[in-house]
């Protein structure tokens, strides 16, 4: 067992820490966030229309408002100012004034119960569009793109950073085109028809109410300054608690082994608090600046009731489709410029995850196929690596200088302590990583000019940790090879001795397995891995350790399959024990990532060194 859950390496920064609308990174990805929203102009044109249409009709009833309002007035006090009728409809003089105003009544109600049913058009519009055409193709763009970058990404990139840009992230790019785009368009469309209609009304009392707009929009450029740095300290706060709980959940029985829980426990609540505290900033600055703004809409209507009431008594204002419209208006303006405080936190949440979803959209692609390239159906498995050195990010060397000649149907073993490169040499093999310098073949052809998927289907490969999916035996067993008969799954699983005890399983081939495998054995599993590398019947095997994680019993029965696995195959196979070492052609011992000694068990056995040390060593435990 390992010590307690770690926490995760610390993300390296690739942007500012700060949102700068001057930065030209700033503006790319605005620029890029634009054109996605541009892409998809139709949908967002007949959104826009439909809230045009909702405004008009919101417009209309606060007019007939003002209009019933004038109407009343008119039937109590004679001498005021007569209603103004639009476009001279005035009712039958023969009317009831009571039937007039349930008149305008039943209209405003139709409007209303209209409105309604385009409220629920417009909102279930927007949702398909938002989450199935604009989230749901991005997410699958990302995922896309995930499965063409190679290990190095994924070397540098916690999984939770990986997780949480493929979910959240891209839920703050709908916040964009949703929150962003759409509401400012609506937000600019309506305050000009709002102000333009009040202008109508009365210019001088529209200036006099709307004195506080300009402090309005210094407000929210302050308000935008000051969060935009909390949003990204954020992003990687909820990285950094996704990753934690992943890892927990992952490694649960080393954090029960020890005894941990309540170690891990408070480590998680530590993160969540940081998390809390992070958000609650920006909460409490967010709830700083929608009051702020509500009292200045509140001081407009203090206006309006001031100078509006005067220009009433005055007779230069009607009352109802004067002031009581006028009111309306205002409030509507007040209500759209307070979005000012939406619009500009969706802003910058969605630049900072538009951001870290773009960087891995933006990722190099380091291994891929050749515009030209070599295509093979099946290869006869020659591997040479031709002074082959390899490293890490890190830089510093995994592989140095590695000559190895591996003639097709031959088996070489690997031995060497851990960390001497043995896993890093066969991750070259299928291409995993390209090396440094020097060149690896495969039947003379430079692996770079191979077609990947067609190099990559003359292996097999079992890893020193087998990952198996929560599907059925046999969908795991024919994972690379979907289309694999039921007779081609049993055969091998045969050949990987895992037949018998494939059958003994509750649903047999059918049996559904756990997550990660964890209700079989470790030789259960590996043997399932072995099954699976065998199916395609491959050119080229790699074996990373089969035997690490069985007993001596099924340690005999994996290596009598192996002899037939390997028979006609070329193999790689990383190994410590002896008895499995015996089976190599050729036997390879690295140390520090260096070839230190070659040769067959025999010759080796008769050197000074490495090899012979080991061989000492596990003879003298079997004693």
């Amino acid at each position: 067992m390992s010590g307690p859950v770690p926490p995760p390496p610390p993300e390296r920064p690739s942007t500012p820490q700060t949102l700068d609308f001057a930065d030209p990174d700033t503006r790319s990805v605005l620029g890029r966030l634009f054109a996605l929203t541009w892409s998809h102009r139709f949908r967002c044109l007949g959104i826009l229309l439909l809230q045009l249409v909702l405004l008009a009709l919101g417009l209309l009833a606060l007019g007939l408002t003002g209009l019933g309002v004038d109407v009343i007035r008119h039937a109590v006090q004679p001498d005021s100012p007569p209603p103004a009728w639009p476009s001279g409809l005035t009712p039958p003089a023969a009317w009831p004034i009571m039937g007039v105003v349930g008149g305008i009544a039943g209209l405003i109600f139709l409007m209303a119960l209209f409105r309604a049913f385009l409220n629920y058009l417009y909102a279930n519009t927007l949702a398909i569009f938002i989450q199935r055409e604009v989230i749901a193709r991005l997410r699958a763009d990302v995922y896309d793109k995930l499965q063409t970058l190679g290990f190095r990404f994924f070397d540098t990139q916690p999984s939770g950073t990986i997780i949480n840009r493929v979910t959240g992230d891209v839920q703050q790019i709908r916040a964009f085109i949703d929150g962003v785009v759409m509401q400012s368009l609506i937000m600019m469309l309506s305050l000009a028809i709002y102000a333009i209609y009040m202008v109508r009304l009365h210019p001088w009392l529209t200036l006099a109410c709307l004195a506080t707009t300009p402090i309005l929009w210094i407000s929210a450029i302050r308000f935008s300054q000051q969060v935009k740095p909390a949003y990204r300290r954020n992003r990687l706060l909820v990285d950094r608690l996704v990753h934690y709980l992943s890892e927990s959940v992952q490694g649960i029985a080393v954090v029960k082994g020890f005894g941990l829980e309540t170690f891990v426990t408070e480590q998680f609540r530590e993160r969540n608090d940081e998390v809390f505290t992070q958000q609650s900033w920006i909460f409490k600055r967010v709830s700083l600046f929608t009051p702020f703004v509500g009292l200045l809409t509140q001081i407009n209507l203090f206006v309006l009731l001031i100078f509006g009431g005067w220009l009433v008594i005055q007779h230069e204002l009607a009352l109802g489709t004067g002031l009581v419209v006028f009111a309306g208006l205002l409030q509507q303006f007040s209500q759209q410029a307070s979005n000012l405080a939406s619009v500009t936190n969706s802003m910058q949440q969605s630049l900072i995850g538009a951001r870290r979803v773009f960087e891995i959209l933006d990722a190099p692609v380091e291994i891929h196929s050749p515009p030209n390239p070599h295509r093979v159906s099946r290869c006869s498995g020659q591997v040479s690596f031709d002074h082959v050195s390899f490293a890490y990010a890190n830089g510093e060397n995994a592989l140095t200088d590695i000559e190895l000649d591996v003639p097709a149907g031959q088996c070489v073993a690997i031995l060497g302590a851990t960390g001497s490169g043995k896993s890093t040499l066969l991750s070259l093999v299928p291409r995993f990583y390209d090396p440094v310098s020097g060149i690896v073949r495969i039947d003379g052809t430079d692996l770079r000019e191979w077609d990947l998927a067609d190099l990559r289907r003359q292996i097999g490969i079992v890893f020193q940790e087998n990952f198996l999916f929560s599907r059925s035996v046999a969908e795991n067993i024919a994972f690379g090879h979907p289309a694999a008969t039921q007779e081609q799954i049993e055969r091998a699983a045969r050949i990987a001795s895992a037949d018998g005890f494939i059958r003994a399983l509750p649903d047999g081939y059918e049996t559904v397995i756990g997550e990660f495998g964890m209700d079989l054995s470790g030789g259960q599993r590996q043997r399932l891995a072995i099954a699976r590398a065998l199916l395609l019947e491959p050119p080229i095997l790699l074996m990373d350790d089969p035997t690490a994680a069985i007993d001596t019993q099924t340690e005999a029965e994996i290596l009598a399959a192996m002899d037939s696995a390997m028979a006609g195959r070329t193999t790689f196979l990383v190994a410590h024990r002896i008895s499995t070492l015996r089976k190599a052609d050729q036997i390879i011992v690295l140390d520090g990532g260096r070839s230190v000694q070659r040769g067959t068990h025999d010759e080796l056995m008769k050197l000074a060194g490495p090899y012979r040390n080991v061989a000492g060593i596990q003879e003298h435990r079997t004693e």
